[in-house]
Protein backbone atom coordinates (compact mmCIF):
# COMPACT_ATOMS: atom_id res chain seq x y z
CA UNK A 1 0.00 0.00 0.00
CA UNK A 2 2.55 2.62 -1.27
CA UNK A 3 1.17 5.50 -1.23
CA UNK A 4 2.49 9.48 -2.18
CA UNK A 5 0.58 12.65 -1.80
CA UNK A 6 0.26 14.00 -5.31
CA UNK A 7 2.59 17.24 -5.74
CA UNK A 8 2.10 18.06 -9.32
CA UNK A 9 1.33 16.13 -12.36
CA UNK A 10 2.36 12.69 -13.15
CA UNK A 11 3.43 11.74 -16.71
CA UNK A 12 1.40 8.54 -16.67
CA UNK A 13 2.63 6.91 -19.70
CA UNK A 14 6.47 7.17 -18.46
CA UNK A 15 5.00 5.71 -15.02
CA UNK A 16 3.30 3.09 -17.50
CA UNK A 17 6.83 2.64 -19.64
CA UNK A 18 8.80 1.78 -16.40
CA UNK A 19 5.87 -1.14 -15.25
CA UNK A 20 6.21 -2.56 -18.34
CA UNK A 21 10.33 -2.76 -18.51
CA UNK A 22 10.16 -3.56 -14.92
CA UNK A 23 8.13 -6.74 -16.05
CA UNK A 24 10.53 -7.68 -18.79
CA UNK A 25 12.80 -8.41 -15.82
CA UNK A 26 10.59 -9.94 -14.18
CA UNK A 27 10.26 -12.45 -16.52
CA UNK A 28 13.89 -12.67 -17.85
CA UNK A 29 14.52 -15.09 -14.99
CA UNK A 30 11.19 -17.10 -15.16
CA UNK A 31 10.20 -19.94 -17.11
CA UNK A 32 7.01 -18.56 -18.76
CA UNK A 33 3.97 -19.08 -16.81
CA UNK A 34 0.48 -17.99 -17.29
CA UNK A 35 -1.09 -15.27 -15.00
CA UNK A 36 -4.25 -15.72 -13.76
CA UNK A 37 -4.82 -12.78 -12.05
CA UNK A 38 -3.68 -8.94 -12.21
CA UNK A 39 -4.73 -6.79 -9.06
CA UNK A 40 -3.74 -2.54 -9.73
CA UNK A 41 -3.61 -1.24 -6.82
CA UNK A 42 -2.08 0.77 -3.78
CA UNK A 43 -2.15 4.36 -3.67
CA UNK A 44 -5.14 5.97 -6.07
CA UNK A 45 -4.88 3.94 -9.62
CA UNK A 46 -7.92 4.94 -10.83
CA UNK A 47 -6.78 8.33 -11.15
CA UNK A 48 -5.05 7.28 -14.10
CA UNK A 49 -7.14 7.56 -17.25
CA UNK A 50 -8.45 4.39 -18.68
CA UNK A 51 -6.05 4.67 -21.96
CA UNK A 52 -3.47 4.76 -20.17
CA UNK A 53 -5.21 1.32 -17.98
CA UNK A 54 -6.02 -0.34 -21.95
CA UNK A 55 -1.89 0.43 -22.78
CA UNK A 56 -0.80 -1.32 -19.55
CA UNK A 57 -2.48 -4.37 -19.79
CA UNK A 58 -2.18 -4.83 -23.23
CA UNK A 59 1.69 -4.46 -22.87
CA UNK A 60 1.49 -7.01 -20.11
CA UNK A 61 -0.30 -9.46 -22.27
CA UNK A 62 2.37 -8.91 -25.16
CA UNK A 63 4.71 -10.13 -22.22
CA UNK A 64 3.26 -12.91 -20.95
CA UNK A 65 0.56 -15.26 -21.01
CA UNK A 66 -2.51 -14.26 -19.76
CA UNK A 67 -5.53 -17.16 -18.85
CA UNK A 68 -8.79 -16.77 -20.84
CA UNK A 69 -11.20 -15.18 -18.12
CA UNK A 70 -8.34 -13.93 -16.09
CA UNK A 71 -9.41 -11.76 -12.90
CA UNK A 72 -8.30 -7.75 -13.59
CA UNK A 73 -9.21 -5.67 -10.59
CA UNK A 74 -8.39 -1.97 -10.09
CA UNK A 75 -8.68 -0.49 -6.88
CA UNK A 76 -10.88 3.10 -6.90
CA UNK A 77 -11.67 6.20 -4.72
CA UNK A 78 -15.24 6.93 -4.63
CA UNK A 79 -15.00 10.23 -5.71
CA UNK A 80 -17.36 11.27 -8.53
CA UNK A 81 -14.05 11.90 -11.05
CA UNK A 82 -12.82 8.65 -10.43
CA UNK A 83 -16.46 7.06 -10.42
CA UNK A 84 -17.47 8.76 -14.47
CA UNK A 85 -14.11 6.95 -15.89
CA UNK A 86 -15.62 3.27 -14.61
CA UNK A 87 -16.87 2.30 -17.92
CA UNK A 88 -13.95 3.32 -19.86
CA UNK A 89 -12.00 1.14 -17.30
CA UNK A 90 -14.44 -1.86 -18.15
CA UNK A 91 -14.10 -1.04 -21.77
CA UNK A 92 -9.89 -1.14 -21.29
CA UNK A 93 -10.31 -4.58 -19.62
CA UNK A 94 -11.19 -3.90 -15.93
CA UNK A 95 -13.24 -7.41 -15.05
CA UNK A 96 -13.72 -6.68 -10.89
CA UNK A 97 -13.38 -3.35 -9.19
CA UNK A 98 -12.60 -2.85 -5.62
CA UNK A 99 -13.41 0.30 -4.20
CA UNK A 100 -12.58 1.76 -1.06
CA UNK A 101 -15.79 3.24 0.79
CA UNK A 102 -14.02 2.68 4.09
CA UNK A 103 -16.96 3.69 5.96
CA UNK A 104 -20.72 5.62 4.79
CA UNK A 105 -20.60 7.76 7.95
CA UNK A 106 -19.62 11.01 7.07
CA UNK A 107 -18.20 12.12 10.49
CA UNK A 108 -16.01 9.01 10.15
CA UNK A 109 -14.91 9.68 6.81
CA UNK A 110 -13.87 13.36 8.08
CA UNK A 111 -11.67 11.47 11.23
CA UNK A 112 -10.08 9.04 8.69
CA UNK A 113 -8.64 12.01 6.57
CA UNK A 114 -11.45 10.58 3.28
CA UNK A 115 -11.91 13.09 0.85
CA UNK A 116 -14.90 11.62 -0.83
CA UNK A 117 -18.54 11.31 1.35
CA UNK A 118 -21.37 8.43 2.31
CA UNK A 119 -23.11 9.76 -0.83
CA UNK A 120 -20.30 10.43 -3.12
CA UNK A 121 -19.30 6.02 -2.45
CA UNK A 122 -23.00 5.42 -2.87
CA UNK A 123 -23.01 7.07 -6.48
CA UNK A 124 -19.67 5.32 -6.86
CA UNK A 125 -21.41 2.09 -6.50
CA UNK A 126 -24.10 2.67 -8.49
CA UNK A 127 -22.10 4.08 -12.09
CA UNK A 128 -19.99 1.24 -11.42
CA UNK A 129 -23.20 -1.15 -11.76
CA UNK A 130 -24.25 0.95 -14.85
CA UNK A 131 -20.66 1.07 -16.35
CA UNK A 132 -21.45 -3.11 -16.29
CA UNK A 133 -19.27 -4.17 -13.40
CA UNK A 134 -20.95 -7.41 -12.13
CA UNK A 135 -17.95 -8.65 -9.89
CA UNK A 136 -17.77 -5.46 -7.25
CA UNK A 137 -16.00 -5.16 -3.93
CA UNK A 138 -16.30 -2.69 -1.09
CA UNK A 139 -13.82 -1.95 1.44
CA UNK A 140 -15.17 -1.27 4.61
CA UNK A 141 -13.52 -0.77 8.33
CA UNK A 142 -14.29 -0.99 11.67
CA UNK A 143 -12.79 -0.36 15.27
CA UNK A 144 -13.22 3.30 14.34
CA UNK A 145 -12.92 6.27 16.68
CA UNK A 146 -15.66 6.16 19.02
CA UNK A 147 -17.87 3.75 17.10
CA UNK A 148 -20.23 1.82 19.00
CA UNK A 149 -21.47 -1.81 18.02
CA UNK A 150 -24.67 0.09 16.57
CA UNK A 151 -22.91 2.12 14.57
CA UNK A 152 -20.38 -0.38 13.59
CA UNK A 153 -23.37 -2.24 12.13
CA UNK A 154 -25.56 0.44 10.88
CA UNK A 155 -22.20 0.87 8.47
CA UNK A 156 -21.56 -2.66 7.77
CA UNK A 157 -25.56 -3.02 6.84
CA UNK A 158 -25.52 0.36 4.38
CA UNK A 159 -22.84 -1.70 2.54
CA UNK A 160 -24.53 -4.81 2.54
CA UNK A 161 -28.15 -3.45 1.17
CA UNK A 162 -26.16 -2.22 -1.74
CA UNK A 163 -25.76 -5.67 -2.37
CA UNK A 164 -21.67 -6.10 -4.09
CA UNK A 165 -20.38 -9.56 -4.56
CA UNK A 166 -17.43 -8.82 -2.11
CA UNK A 167 -16.92 -7.15 0.93
CA UNK A 168 -13.58 -7.10 2.68
CA UNK A 169 -14.74 -6.50 6.20
CA UNK A 170 -11.41 -5.51 7.98
CA UNK A 171 -10.52 -3.92 11.74
CA UNK A 172 -8.91 -0.29 11.98
CA UNK A 173 -5.36 -0.74 12.60
CA UNK A 174 -2.44 1.67 13.72
CA UNK A 175 -0.30 1.14 10.63
CA UNK A 176 3.50 2.67 11.18
CA UNK A 177 4.61 5.84 9.37
CA UNK A 178 0.98 6.58 8.82
CA UNK A 179 -0.69 9.89 10.76
CA UNK A 180 -2.82 7.60 12.97
CA UNK A 181 0.47 6.05 14.55
CA UNK A 182 2.34 9.46 15.24
CA UNK A 183 -1.01 10.71 17.03
CA UNK A 184 -3.28 8.18 17.94
CA UNK A 185 -7.25 8.65 17.73
CA UNK A 186 -9.35 8.84 20.78
CA UNK A 187 -11.66 6.34 22.36
CA UNK A 188 -10.99 3.44 19.80
CA UNK A 189 -12.94 0.82 21.20
CA UNK A 190 -11.80 -1.96 23.47
CA UNK A 191 -11.21 -5.94 22.86
CA UNK A 192 -14.49 -6.86 24.30
CA UNK A 193 -16.06 -3.93 21.97
CA UNK A 194 -14.44 -4.97 19.07
CA UNK A 195 -15.25 -8.88 20.18
CA UNK A 196 -19.20 -7.63 19.64
CA UNK A 197 -18.80 -5.75 16.50
CA UNK A 198 -16.98 -8.88 14.58
CA UNK A 199 -19.42 -11.21 15.93
CA UNK A 200 -22.68 -9.74 14.93
CA UNK A 201 -21.54 -8.33 11.65
CA UNK A 202 -20.50 -11.85 11.16
CA UNK A 203 -23.38 -12.84 11.55
CA UNK A 204 -25.15 -10.47 9.83
CA UNK A 205 -22.69 -11.00 6.64
CA UNK A 206 -23.77 -14.67 6.79
CA UNK A 207 -27.71 -13.92 7.02
CA UNK A 208 -27.36 -11.99 3.82
CA UNK A 209 -25.45 -14.55 2.12
CA UNK A 210 -22.37 -13.53 2.13
CA UNK A 211 -19.61 -16.46 3.54
CA UNK A 212 -16.81 -15.66 5.16
CA UNK A 213 -13.93 -17.38 3.07
CA UNK A 214 -11.09 -15.33 5.05
CA UNK A 215 -10.74 -13.50 7.84
CA UNK A 216 -11.39 -10.32 7.15
CA UNK A 217 -13.35 -11.38 3.18
CA UNK A 218 -16.37 -12.13 2.58
CA UNK A 219 -17.91 -13.38 -0.64
CA UNK A 220 -21.45 -14.75 -2.76
CA UNK A 221 -21.91 -16.20 -5.50
CA UNK A 222 -18.59 -18.12 -5.56
CA UNK A 223 -17.28 -14.55 -6.29
CA UNK A 224 -14.04 -15.26 -3.77
CA UNK A 225 -11.00 -12.84 -4.93
CA UNK A 226 -8.40 -15.05 -6.71
CA UNK A 227 -5.75 -12.94 -6.84
CA UNK A 228 -6.00 -12.64 -2.71
CA UNK A 229 -6.72 -16.70 -2.86
CA UNK A 230 -3.36 -17.10 -4.23
CA UNK A 231 -1.14 -14.91 -1.79
CA UNK A 232 -3.18 -16.71 0.64
CA UNK A 233 -2.16 -20.10 -0.96
CA UNK A 234 1.28 -19.24 -0.43
CA UNK A 235 1.31 -18.87 -4.57
CA UNK A 236 3.80 -16.83 -6.26
CA UNK A 237 3.15 -12.92 -7.66
CA UNK A 238 5.32 -10.89 -9.71
CA UNK A 239 5.46 -7.37 -7.59
CA UNK A 240 5.63 -4.28 -10.99
CA UNK A 241 5.42 -0.85 -9.58
CA UNK A 242 6.90 2.18 -6.90
CA UNK A 243 6.73 -0.18 -3.54
CA UNK A 244 5.86 -3.39 -4.87
CA UNK A 245 6.63 -6.78 -3.47
CA UNK A 246 6.79 -9.96 -5.49
CA UNK A 247 7.48 -13.67 -4.01
CA UNK A 248 8.99 -16.39 -6.64
CA UNK A 249 9.86 -20.16 -6.26
CA UNK A 250 12.01 -21.74 -8.81
CA UNK A 251 12.33 -25.06 -10.22
CA UNK A 252 16.05 -25.46 -8.23
CA UNK A 253 13.69 -24.80 -4.82
CA UNK A 254 15.16 -21.62 -4.40
CA UNK A 255 12.44 -19.10 -3.20
CA UNK A 256 12.93 -15.28 -3.26
CA UNK A 257 11.27 -12.20 -1.92
CA UNK A 258 12.06 -9.09 -3.89
CA UNK A 259 10.57 -5.37 -3.60
CA UNK A 260 10.80 -2.00 -5.62
CA UNK A 261 11.94 1.34 -5.11
CA UNK A 262 9.10 3.21 -3.00
CA UNK A 263 9.63 6.79 -4.13
CA UNK A 264 7.96 7.66 -7.79
CA UNK A 265 11.11 9.10 -9.05
CA UNK A 266 13.80 6.78 -7.57
CA UNK A 267 11.48 3.79 -9.66
CA UNK A 268 11.22 5.51 -12.22
CA UNK A 269 14.58 6.56 -12.75
CA UNK A 270 16.01 2.90 -11.71
CA UNK A 271 13.42 0.72 -13.97
CA UNK A 272 15.58 0.67 -17.08
CA UNK A 273 17.62 -1.84 -14.27
CA UNK A 274 14.47 -3.34 -12.94
CA UNK A 275 14.00 -1.06 -9.82
CA UNK A 276 14.79 -3.50 -7.01
CA UNK A 277 15.56 -2.26 -3.90
CA UNK A 278 15.75 -5.21 -1.83
CA UNK A 279 16.20 -9.33 -2.33
CA UNK A 280 16.30 -11.63 0.05
CA UNK A 281 16.19 -15.87 -0.34
CA UNK A 282 13.65 -17.25 1.89
CA UNK A 283 15.16 -20.21 3.67
CA UNK A 284 13.41 -23.77 4.56
CA UNK A 285 13.37 -22.75 8.29
CA UNK A 286 11.73 -19.80 7.39
CA UNK A 287 9.03 -21.34 4.95
CA UNK A 288 6.79 -22.95 7.72
CA UNK A 289 5.69 -20.13 9.44
CA UNK A 290 5.11 -17.66 6.02
CA UNK A 291 3.09 -20.74 4.98
CA UNK A 292 0.59 -20.97 7.98
CA UNK A 293 0.58 -16.79 8.17
CA UNK A 294 -0.87 -17.14 4.65
CA UNK A 295 -3.08 -20.52 4.47
CA UNK A 296 -4.53 -20.32 8.33
CA UNK A 297 -6.01 -16.57 7.40
CA UNK A 298 -8.84 -18.99 4.80
CA UNK A 299 -11.46 -20.50 6.94
CA UNK A 300 -11.50 -24.02 4.90
CA UNK A 301 -8.07 -23.59 4.91
CA UNK A 302 -5.89 -25.85 2.46
CA UNK A 303 -4.97 -29.25 1.47
CA UNK A 304 -2.27 -30.97 3.74
CA UNK A 305 -0.42 -31.53 0.17
CA UNK A 306 -0.26 -27.90 -0.63
CA UNK A 307 1.77 -27.40 1.86
CA UNK A 308 4.95 -29.94 0.70
CA UNK A 309 3.84 -28.56 -3.23
CA UNK A 310 4.34 -24.55 -1.99
CA UNK A 311 7.32 -24.88 0.24
CA UNK A 312 9.40 -28.00 -0.64
CA UNK A 313 9.24 -29.51 2.58
CA UNK A 314 7.95 -33.05 4.15
CA UNK A 315 4.65 -32.23 6.36
CA UNK A 316 7.23 -34.31 8.89
CA UNK A 317 9.16 -30.86 9.40
CA UNK A 318 6.17 -29.38 11.10
CA UNK A 319 4.84 -32.49 12.89
CA UNK A 320 5.98 -30.76 16.21
CA UNK A 321 3.95 -27.87 15.83
CA UNK A 322 0.97 -29.58 14.66
CA UNK A 323 0.61 -32.06 17.19
CA UNK A 324 0.69 -28.58 19.90
CA UNK A 325 -1.80 -26.75 17.40
CA UNK A 326 -4.67 -29.56 17.97
CA UNK A 327 -3.54 -29.87 21.25
CA UNK A 328 -4.65 -26.00 22.15
CA UNK A 329 -7.31 -26.87 19.90
CA UNK A 330 -6.18 -23.86 17.20
CA UNK A 331 -6.29 -26.01 14.53
CA UNK A 332 -8.77 -29.18 13.28
CA UNK A 333 -7.71 -32.61 13.70
CA UNK A 334 -7.63 -33.64 9.72
CA UNK A 335 -4.41 -35.51 8.58
CA UNK A 336 -5.53 -34.62 5.38
CA UNK A 337 -6.06 -30.73 5.66
CA UNK A 338 -4.83 -27.67 7.10
CA UNK A 339 -7.44 -25.96 8.90
CA UNK A 340 -7.49 -23.52 11.82
CA UNK A 341 -10.22 -24.49 14.16
CA UNK A 342 -12.83 -20.77 14.67
CA UNK A 343 -10.71 -20.34 17.69
CA UNK A 344 -7.16 -20.90 15.57
CA UNK A 345 -8.73 -17.91 13.75
CA UNK A 346 -9.70 -15.47 16.59
CA UNK A 347 -6.36 -16.15 18.13
CA UNK A 348 -4.28 -16.57 14.84
CA UNK A 349 -1.23 -15.20 16.27
CA UNK A 350 -0.76 -17.78 18.91
CA UNK A 351 -1.46 -20.28 16.08
CA UNK A 352 1.34 -18.73 13.86
CA UNK A 353 3.88 -18.33 16.93
CA UNK A 354 3.78 -22.32 17.00
CA UNK A 355 5.55 -22.39 13.25
CA UNK A 356 8.28 -19.65 14.09
CA UNK A 357 11.47 -20.65 13.60
CA UNK A 358 13.36 -21.74 16.68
Amino acid sequence: FNSHALREDVDQGAYVDALLLDLEHELKSLQPRPLHSIFIGGGTPSLFDAAVIARLLAGVAERAPLESGAEITLEANPGTAEAARFAAYREAGINRLSIGVQSLDDGQLRVLGRIHSAQEARAAYRMAREAGFDNINLDLMYGLPGQSVTAALDDLAGAIDMAPQHVSWYQLTLEPNTLFHHRPPPRLPDGDGLADIMEAGQAMLATAGYRQYEISAYARDDRECRHNLNYWQFGDYLGIGAGAHGKISSGDGSMIRRSKQRQPAAYLASAPRGAVASERQIVPEERPVEFFLNAMRLSAGVPAGLFEQRTGLSLETVAGPMARARALGLIMDCPAHLQPSARGQRFLNDLLALFEPD
